[in-house]
């Protein structure tokens, strides 16, 4: 008798455990979508993680993040932002260009999408200068682009550091 007792109470716990698990709220997920490669963007990365912690959410134990990066090849932010859309996320981040965004757009209008772009909305008058957008083309090519800009003494504004980097490792006038 006192076996099944046991037994008994083993199994209703493991049911009333299993039913609590079934009640929790599911864990929210944020879709990241981006034109570029991840390499090159760790430290975008960590920033972006840290400031979710800020706000109180931790990958992994109350928010999962699926990302969906492009590798530079724009034409397939649709597929990627329509994954996204199937896989039923809380949020869209799209970073890298207006593209992503663009592309999250289209996808969905009921899930909420996030942005960043430093391309200015307002086309440029003055051209006397080159101002590099902040996207996923440009800086998968930022190397050419700063050789170019160097070689043809073109005055350029870069909104990444690697591009200071890169344009300290061209030779002169390159």
């Amino acid at each position: 008798m006192r076996r099944r007792e046991f037994l008994g109470v083993i199994g209703g716990a493991t049911v009333l455990s299993m039913a609590a698990q079934a009640q929790q709220a599911p864990m929210p997920v944020v879709g990241f979508l981006h034109g570029g490669a991840q390499e090159g963007y760790a430290p975008m990365m960590a920033a972006f993680r840290k400031n979710l912690s800020e706000a109180g959410y931790a990958e992994g134990q109350n928010v999962s993040i699926e990302l969906r990066w492009a590798e530079g090849r724009l034409e397939r932010l649709a597929e990627l932002a329509a994954d996204l859309v199937h896989r039923q996320v809380s949020l869209i981040f799209a970073g890298g260009g207006p593209e992503p965004a663009l592309a999250a757009k289209a996808a969905t209008s009921t899930i909420p999408i996030v942005f960043a772009s430093g391309v200015d909305p307002l086309p440029q008058m003055q051209l006397s200068g080159l101002e590099i957008g902040a996207n996923a083309f440009f800086f998968s090519r930022r190397s050419q682009v700063v050789e170019l800009a160097a070689r043809y003494s073109v005055p350029t504004v870069y909104p990444w550091r690697e591009a200071v980097v890169d344009l300290a490792r061209c030779p002169p006038l390159c």
